[in-house]
């Protein structure tokens, strides 16, 4: 057979397949012959033909009057996805279905390739369009349902040798709205092909026409091969989608993100193109979200995800023109995203650059601003109603652990968790029957995206971007605190809790909140006592009451409060009343601050010998040679955890190790810079050392401290550590055991006391799941910021004064006077601690009030409340007199 002949059997089909009754000649189907040569011949017609009813199925012949109801050009034909596609293709090859004729419209585009379908190796001749023709059949590109970017590039080129971009226009908005050729778009090529040398026009074909001849020359059965071979090249990248799934990592996915940022970058320098963009992001939305929401769309395909992935890399989606309704809409889609696929977008955003996560946390940044300062948010008009709002939260939390993902992570160091429980108390009955059995043992939340990547926030030691760039202050500024807390207790799904994402929210709020928290379990506890007490006729015990004698403090308060943890722990969540013994003060709070701190200074004092002091960095740290039982330590943690629960700022200073402890992690050696900074730069110039470390050096594993009389104590970080020499290869070794011992193991059996009395008080808050160990610091020690001004703009008057008065304004000059130790004097003495609150002076409402004319009294004041009483001295210096010995000699409470 000569070569003509062969080109009438295999490429002239579509001229003689239309039979007298419409349907395909299907002269190939008699007896298979001997000849190989035939058997070749049939399959790949076979193949051919299959392919031609595919590409009906799925593009249609062009013609718009067609009536082949199995032609997508047919009016009224239903869409099929290309699974479903390759399957009828197959059963109209084998029922002769009506084969339609390509449209003169049609002639060139992609399907026209598939007409000639066989290889140039093959013995049928390969056809070449030339340029000419691209241009005259490729106007319209009604047949491009998915893109490319040699498609993309392609079409950009026509437009813009006429100057006229509306077909790439309609390319973009038929592509981008539609969730099936947009999860399609930009599929990532295998890698070191021989289609990425060949020209941008030719290379999809060449590609589809390798796999035909694959396909073609293969030993199975026609029938079973086709239809994958037709869904692979109708994806344009060569594979299926389940496919691709199974070949990547989580943290993959199959669009080319490269390739889709060269496209924006080419095509959103044009307006009418970025419109383009935006409209189609507008219809797309809605049925993205339907998708998610009744479908069950990402299970069936998770190439859904590609998408979301696209549609991000738009660096203009904060532009105004998204803000009022694209890009709402598709934060809604977003957050149906179920929790698999949420993971895996943060997973691959977790590979970003810092500048391309922190471009889409400004994104949604711009939306939730944006909607809060256009909208009037009330205690009627919730924020937590605002249906774009929530939705962009939700969509930042993905970028939140991105961002920790991608940070300095540390996964291994966790602390083990306290062998023993913490006791029960004995109203656990009474609990149950009240109901409240589920509340106590539910334990802290966790989030459920947290738990399916398997990490936590404070395994980041360094994110890509700070956390402080998630807060949104316009958010903390509208939110209704309380009615949103009720909303996170509550866990409906109707509501939304800005609390289940903390990161958005400030240190001053997520403290309000965690006040909430506490005061409701104190009402609850003082409840229970009541309703206890009437059960069992027991005396009535609402309130953790601690009468002490001032000069007794530390033996009456940790007696007491030794007893309370072994008898009832339950009593340390009541509401903490304090009295001093012999005098009247009644403990509205004030009482309290300052019974913390006399507690704090005593404990903390260096010849007790319970924590040594740091006189380099100001720092306490714990005694690993202490005389004192592990009860001491539980009891100090019981004190820190009361300080947190009762709302009072502490003069605790302890390096960041120590919170980060307390949430769980391990001291490592980058700890030691703070906790140790000299020991930490020894260690840090050993590791750098360039020259032999065993001979320059001639250290070994074995360490020396001096215990608390100044004698040394060796300890053996390895076995026979003193015969093991420190060399360049176990260095790191040595460094990271001795930062184990100072920072664990040395104080293991005291801290291990001081953590559990710290979770008796706060093992049923949410404080682990708000709050990182910055934060935690902030929340126990205040604000190391004195800012007077702040505090001047927020003061309020009452009694006759106002911000205009005379001996106002004398007093805040006087005020701003002061040296620091003074400041610090005059917020002890009317606020009862000098420390600022969480959020700076700012946040502490004090209120100065007359208290009658000119007298040779001193000021007084109400700590409970941060009431100053301040008479209307005669003069500038007759005030400062006055004010500086009353808050030089304060101390004490009496009843006026």
């Amino acid at each position: 057979m000569n070569s003509d002949e062969k080109e009438d059997c295999e490429c002239a089909p579509p001229q003689a397949e239309t039979s007298p009754a419409g349907g395909p000649d299907r002269e190939y189907e008699e007896p298979e012959i001997e000849n190989p040569e035939a058997s070749r011949m049939k399959r790949a017609a076979a193949k051919h033909l299959i392919e031609r009813y595919y590409h009906q199925l799925t593009e249609g012949c062009g013609n718009e009057s067609c009536s082949n109801s199995w032609c997508a050009s047919s009016v009224g034909f239903n869409r099929m996805d290309n699974n479903t596609a390759a399957v009828k293709a197959l059963e109209l090859y084998k029922v002769n279905a009506k084969l339609c004729d390509p449209h003169p419209s049609k002639k060139g585009s992609a399907s026209a390739y598939l007409e000639s379908s066989a290889h140039g190796n093959s013995a049928c001749g390969h056809r070449k369009m030339n340029h000419k023709d691209v241009h005259s059949v490729r106007d319209n590109f009604k047949d491009l349902n998915y893109l490319t970017e040699e498609k993309v590039y392609e079409i950009l080129d026509i437009c813009g040798e006429k100057e006229d971009y509306s077909p790439l226009i309609r390319v973009i908005g038929r592509v981008f709205s539609s969730a099936e050729g947009l999860v399609q778009s930009f599929r990532r090529s295998k890698p070191h092909t021989k289609e990425e040398l060949k020209s941008l026009q030719g290379k999809d074909e060449d590609k589809d026409e390798d796999e035909k001849e694959a396909a073609a020359c293969s030993a199975t059965a026609m029938e079973e091969d086709t239809p994958a071979s037709s869904s692979s090249s109708r994806l344009g990248e060569g594979s299926s989608g389940e496919n691709d799934v199974q070949k990547l990592a989580p943290d993959e996915v199959s669009v080319d993100i490269e390739a889709v940022r060269r496209v924006y970058d080419r095509l959103l320098s044009n307006e009418k193109i970025e419109a383009a963009f935006l409209n189609a992001l507008v219809y797309l939305s809605p049925n993205v979200e339907c998708d998610l929401t009744y479908h069950n769309v990402y299970s069936r395909d998770p190439n859904y995800l590609n998408l979301f992935v696209i549609v991000m890399e738009n660096s203009n989606l904060h532009s105004p023109e998204y803000l009022e309704i694209a890009l709402p809409q598709f934060c809604k889609a977003m957050s149906k995203l179920p929790l698999a696929a949420q993971a895996k977008l943060a997973r691959l955003w977790s590979h970003y650059s810092a500048e391309q996560i922190r471009r889409m946390v400004e994104t949604f940044q711009q939306l939730i601003t944006y909607k809060v300062i256009s909208n009037e948010f009330s205690s009627r008009n919730l924020v937590n109603d605002d249906d774009a709002v929530v939705a962009a939260t939700k969509c930042l939390k993905i970028v939140y652990y991105a961002n920790v993902l991608g940070g300095d992570l540390d996964m291994e160091h966790n602390e083990e968790e306290d062998e023993e429980p913490i006791p029960e108390s004995s109203e656990l009955t009474l609990q149950e029957l009240l109901g409240e059995e589920r509340r106590n043992k539910k334990g802290p939340r966790v989030d459920p995206l947290e738990t399916e990547l398997g990490i936590r926030t404070n395994d980041c030691r360094r994110p890509l971007i700070p956390f402080e760039e998630f807060v949104n202050e316009p958010l903390n500024e509208v939110l209704e605190m309380d009615k949103d807390y009720t909303f996170f207790k509550v866990e409906t799904e109707n509501k939304f809790s800005f609390m289940t994402c903390p990161f958005i929210l400030n240190a001053v709020t997520k403290n309000l909140g965690l006040y909430y928290d506490n005061r409701i379990r104190m009402y609850s506890e003082r409840r229970i006592t009541v309703l206890y007490s009437l059960v069992q006729g027991q005396q009535l015990n609402p309130y953790l009451r601690l009468k002490v004698r001032r000069d007794h403090i530390i033996d009456d308060a940790l007696v007491r409060l030794e007893m309370i943890a072994m008898e009832n722990p339950a009593d340390l969540k009541k509401q903490l009343y304090v009295e001093f013994e012999g005098e009247q003060g009644v403990d509205e709070g004030g009482v309290s601050k300052e019974f913390f701190q006399l507690v704090v200074e005593e404990i903390f004092n260096p010849d007790i010998g319970m924590f040594t002091y740091d006189e380099r960095t100001k720092l306490f740290w714990f005694n690993p040679s202490s005389f004192e039982n592990e009860g001491q330590y539980t009891l100090i943690g019981i004190v820190l955890g009361l300080a947190i629960y009762n709302n009072c700022i502490l003069d605790v200073h302890f390096p960041m190790v120590v919170y980060r402890k307390l949430m769980g992690k391990k001291g490592t050696f980058r700890d030691l810079a703070d906790a140790n900074p000299v020991l930490y730069q020894s260690l840090k110039e050993l590791l750098e050392y360039e020259g032999s470390v065993e001979e320059d050096m001639m250290i070994t594993f074995q360490i020396s401290q001096t215990d608390l009389f100044g004698n040394p104590l060796m300890y053996d970080l390895r076995e026979n550590g003193d015969k093991i020499p420190v060399t360049n290869e176990n260095r790191k070794e040595f460094v990271a055991q001795y930062a184990e011992y100072m920072l664990n193991k040395s104080v293991e059996k005291q801290f291990k006391a001081f953590r559990r009395g710290f979770h008796m008080v706060t093992n049923e808050s949410p404080l682990k799941y708000l709050f990182r160990p910055e934060e935690i610091e902030l929340l126990i020690c205040g604000s190391r910021n004195l800012d007077f001004l702040a505090l001047e703009e927020t003061t309020e008057y009452d009694g006759g004064y106002n911000r205009d008065s005379r001996i106002i304004k004398e007093f805040w000059e006087t005020l701003h006077s002061f040296g620091e130790e003074q400041k610090r004097l005059f917020l002890q003495f009317t606020t009862g601690t000098d420390r600022a609150p969480v959020g700076g002076l700012g946040k502490l409402k004090m209120i100065i009030a007359k208290n009658g004319p000119d007298t040779d009294r001193l000021p007084t004041s109400h700590t409970c409340f941060n009431v100053l009483l301040l008479p209307e001295y005669s003069s500038k210096e007759k005030l400062r007199e006055r004010l500086l010995k009353a808050i030089t000699y304060a101390k004490g409470f009496g009843m006026l």
